[in-house]
């Protein structure tokens, strides 16, 4: 197993890379699909570089809209259009990976599209990326792919209970899954989550879940960010930190994994891996992301070189940065949940030392929707941890000053 130190950028394999080479500089136009915050933080790290960013969404009022040059509003499936679009652009990324697979290959025969749309073809289905794994050899939860209530409760027969059941495609924060915990709600559970393939996961007893974050260059370069520690709260993520405290050895094992995931589904730009870690230190993928993540916001103030620096340094085919982390890091997610008591008192949150906010331009602050994420560097993780969580709880009105 080869390893590299946190920080460090793997060079590219000695045999030649059969990837595109030019590299795309400041001052080209830059294409995202999706107008989401991800795209916003993309377009923010793109211009300080110099570059023009254009922005395909399916609304008009985006977080996208206040950062980019322009933005193309329309249906991700019309084709026609997107192809019109391309001819402006000199590279295309994504800032979500649910992405109508033909509309990415047809902008990909006017420009480059950086991930490949095989990789979103792969990733944004469960039981495909599931068979990927087991065909590469990456450890996973044990699993069976169902398409009717029969194989259902044969799969349970075989996995046992607890189990979970998730929705083959279009699932995230915990949408598109539920628990099975006894034999009398297993039909219950087909009826809420079929017709459609789903995909039975035997139930990990994990000590914690962890994501890597990772970018890979046209050629071939990778660099992988230190894991980060996840926990949610009601399938969203609330709070990311890093270092996450763990072993050195499950650390190293779940950058390396992360960066052969990479190299193996040819991903060029970043995209984040989630493991669970289990009780007895085993590090097993829950799920692939082809694109920067949620658990990665705490690179933008804590690392030299941010998640979204990253991309756009990939997919122009640029040098990876240095991922090195300067100081420990926590980021807590703002849900509109913190809006309940009025307007946030960011005052008062942003006086707790180290604590760095960044909203995401949502004009509706509906509860469980991702509204912006709140980051504190501090000496330790725990400080970081406690900073982050006590400026939202200071924010939202909720603990004494």
């Amino acid at each position: 197993m080869v390893r590299s130190p946190v920080g460090k950028v793997t060079p590219a394999p000695a045999a030649p890379s059969p990837l595109p080479a030019r590299v795309i500089l400041p001052g080209a136009v830059l294409g995202v699909m999706g107008g989401g915050q991800l795209g916003a933080m993309f377009a923010m790290a793109a211009k300080r570089m110099g570059y023009r960013v254009e922005v395909i969404s399916d609304s008009e009022d985006c977080p996208s809209a206040h950062h980019a040059d322009r933005v193309h509003v329309g249906a991700y499936d019309d084709t026609r259009k997107l192809e019109q679009i391309a001819q402006a652009l000199d590279v295309l990324t994504f800032e979500f990976e649910n992405v109508p697979v033909d509309a990415a290959r047809a902008m990909q025969e006017v420009v480059p599209v950086r991930p490949d749309p095989l990789v979103l073809f792969t990733t944004q289905d469960r039981a495909r990326e599931k068979a990927f794994l087991v065909e590469h050899g990456f450890g996973c939860a044990p699993h069976r792919v169902v398409r009717s209530q029969d194989e259902l409760h044969a799969a349970v027969a075989a996995l046992g209970l607890p189990a979970v059941l998730k929705t083959a495609a279009f699932g995230y924060d915990g949408k598109g899954q539920r628990k099975i915990e006894h034999s009398s709600a297993v039909d219950a559970a087909w009826e809420a989550l079929g017709p459609e393939a789903c995909v039975l996961e035997g139930w990990v007893d994990f000590d914690c879940e962890i994501s890597v974050v990772a970018a890979r260059g046209l050629d071939g370069a990778t660099a992988v960010f230190e894991p980060s520690r996840n926990a949610h709260r009601h399938h969203i993520l609330d709070v990311s930190s890093a270092p996450a405290g763990l072993p050195q050895a499950v650390c190293d094992t779940a950058r390396d994994m992360a960066s052969r995931i990479l190299a193996n589904l040819g991903v060029v730009g970043v995209a984040c891996v989630e493991f669970f870690v289990t009780r007895d230190g085993r590090v097993l993928v829950n799920e692939i992301a082809p694109r920067p993540h949620n658990s990665g916001h705490l690179t933008i103030a804590a690392c030299e070189t941010s998640q979204f620096e990253q991309q756009v340094r990939a997919v122009c085919g640029l040098p990876l940065g240095s991922t090195q982390q300067l100081a420990p890091a926590a980021m807590a997610n703002l849900l509109g949940d913190c809006w309940a008591n009025g307007e946030p008192d960011w005052a008062a949150a942003l006086a707790v030392p180290g604590v760095s906010l960044m909203l995401y331009g949502k004009s509706d602050p509906r509860p469980g929707r991702k509204m912006g994420h709140l980051t504190a560097l501090a000496p330790t993780v725990e400080e970081a941890i406690a900073n982050a969580t006590k400026a939202r709880g200071l924010a939202r009105r909720d603990v004494d000053r």
